[in-house]
């Protein structure tokens, strides 16, 4: 009877032992699936973003541009570089990204553009931050960029003109100074944009060229009883000193004109503009559909930034000894300074 209990009792603890064992191979068998489906479930991507210099609207860009991939849900590794205004720099910085297989490079600026595609014609190019990208050879034309580039231009067809209209209006006589890094064709294209706008007007122009940010200074005090006013467009040499000229704006009472709301609002007093972080972000909606394969650089058109707006600061209007007039009011944005 006892070594039949035995017997027994053995049976039963070698079949728990066994149903234990099965049921944990089970477990781990459902865990190891799962947590490879969760590894594969989701691509990680890797862009590449070059940017020729740092300052406020450049920033705002690629704020933008972020903004767009991480609303779209995608997993994605970036690889900021700053050029630090040198354009070697920028052309190293290419093909480094080319090098290590990035997916997507977003190129923030002419210079930028350029440089990429300098180094690589397979890589999906997004640029924004450019001025004329078929004069500069980006594309072979707006609607049919033909290649591996595409992306948002920051300039909108009537911003410079409207300026030009606003300071024959309110500075009737007026020569304006222009101040500019002949090295980017972005803003010898405006600078000629501003001269044939200024044709058949009451203005006159008076231009200084610069090839780094610490010769704007210079620049500006040289202007002083040549020009009245100054018009500084979204140039990045001088844009990134722009503190410069609105010191000298400021000491001999100069109204200063700028290119974008960023400007405005760091003591710029009028620009005829849009928000930085807009065609930034639209360019980030251009390259969710290239990473995910529904498109490709060649047949996305590159497009004009939104509608345009005017924006003014009443601050800087006071400071650069402007009479105010309330009829502004109706058109404009008003905005403080708020420093860079």
């Amino acid at each position: 009877m006892r070594k039949h209990f035995l017997f027994l009792l053995s049976f039963v603890l070698l079949g728990a032992i066994l149903m234990a064992c099965g049921s944990s191979g089970e477990e781990a068998g459902n865990s190891s699936d799962s947590t490879d489906g969760d590894a594969t479930s989701e691509e990680t991507y890797t862009i590449g973003a070059t940017q020729i210099v740092e300052h406020p609207s450049l920033d705002a860009a690629y704020e933008g541009f972020q903004a767009a991939i991480d609303e779209a849900g995608l997993n994605v590794e970036y690889d900021f570089q700053n050029a630090q205004n040198d354009q070697n720099n920028a052309s190293t910085i290419a093909n480094n990204f080319v090098a290590d297989g990035v997916d997507l490079i977003f190129a923030n600026s002419t210079p930028s553009a350029q440089s990429a595609l300098q180094a690589t014609s397979d890589i999906p190019i997004l640029f924004t931050s450019v001025t004329d990208p078929v004069k500069t050879e980006l594309v072979e034309s707006m609607e049919n960029p033909g290649g591996n580039v595409t992306g948002v231009r920051d300039l909108h067809p009537d911003a410079i003109r409207q300026t030009v209209d606003f300071i024959d209006e309110n500075f009737e006589g007026s020569t304006i100074g222009l101040i500019y890094s002949a090295g980017e064709a972005n803003s010898v294209t405006q600078i000629d944009i501003v001269n044939e706008a200024v044709e058949g007007t009451s203005l006159s122009t008076a231009e200084r060229t610069v090839s780094n940010s610490a010769e704007v200074n210079q620049a500006a005090s040289s202007l002083v009883g040549e020009a009245d006013v100054f018009y500084i467009i979204t140039d990045n040499t001088v844009v990134s000193g722009l503190e410069a000229v609105i010191g000298t704006a400021e000491e001999q009472g100069m109204p200063l004109f700028v290119g974008e709301p960023d400007s405005v609002e760091r003591g710029g007093f009028l620009a005829y503009g849009f928000e930085y972080y807009d065609i930034g972000y639209r360019t980030g909606e251009m390259a969710v559909e290239i990473l995910t394969g529904d498109s490709n650089p060649a047949d996305i058109a590159v497009e004009y930034p939104p509608e345009i707006n005017l924006y003014i600061n009443q601050d800087a209007a006071e400071a650069q000894g402007i009479e105010w007039d309330e009829s502004w009011e109706e058109e404009a944005e008003i905005v403080e300074t708020t420093g860079e």
